[in-house]
């Protein structure tokens, strides 16, 4: 078995298309357009789109990358890819009605979560928008301690983050 280089292109049946960003002795580490990063190991079943050969590079691919992440979240409203908790992947969200006679409703959890990560985005962008308008000083702050509120209220949804570092914050007690 030859092993994939960093910058390998692969289609995976589960994942699909992602690129080879990291290679360890046990798995290869593959950025996933719809998945975000996820680790295989060397033997998974996947196409090989394009295989790059396994040069030494200074720099790899994961940091071209990172960098890049940093430059658009700094320049411009592209979202974070934000992964759900893996326990809760492929589950739904069933609401059932206090009254017997209405019908449940159930909802895929990865939509939930989408439409959770879709507001915290929402308010990271009008924070932004409120740092660099003209309003003083004082209105800002008025401004951005609702927004504090809103990230508050929205602790409940934590549970379904893979990363901590992606959780919602409300205001910390000093």
């Amino acid at each position: 078995m030859k092993l994939l280089g960093i910058g390998s292109r692969i289609n995976h049946n589960e994942h699909g298309k992602g690129v080879v960003t990291n290679v360890t002795s046990k798995h290869y580490w593959v950025t996933f357009i719809d998945k975000g990063l996820e680790t295989l190991q060397l033997d998974d079943d996947f196409e090989v789109i394009e295989a790059a050969e396994d040069d030494v590079d200074t720099i790899s691919f994961y940091e071209v990358e990172k960098s890049l992440k940093a430059i658009l979240k700094k320049w411009s409203d592209v979202s974070e890819v934000v992964s759900i908790a893996d326990k809760w992947k492929g589950g739904k969200l069933i609401l059932e009605p206090g009254d017997t006679n209405l019908q449940s409703k159930e909802l895929p959890i990865d939509t939930f979560f989408h439409k959770i990560t879709m507001v915290r985005d929402r308010l990271r962008v009008m924070e932004q928008k409120i740092n660099s308008s003209n309003l003083d000083e004082q209105e800002k702050i008025d401004l951005q301690q609702y927004i504090t509120r809103s990230y508050g209220s929205l602790t409940s949804f934590n549970v379904l983050f893979k990363l901590k570092s992606q959780q919602f914050v409300g205001q910390r007690s000093k």
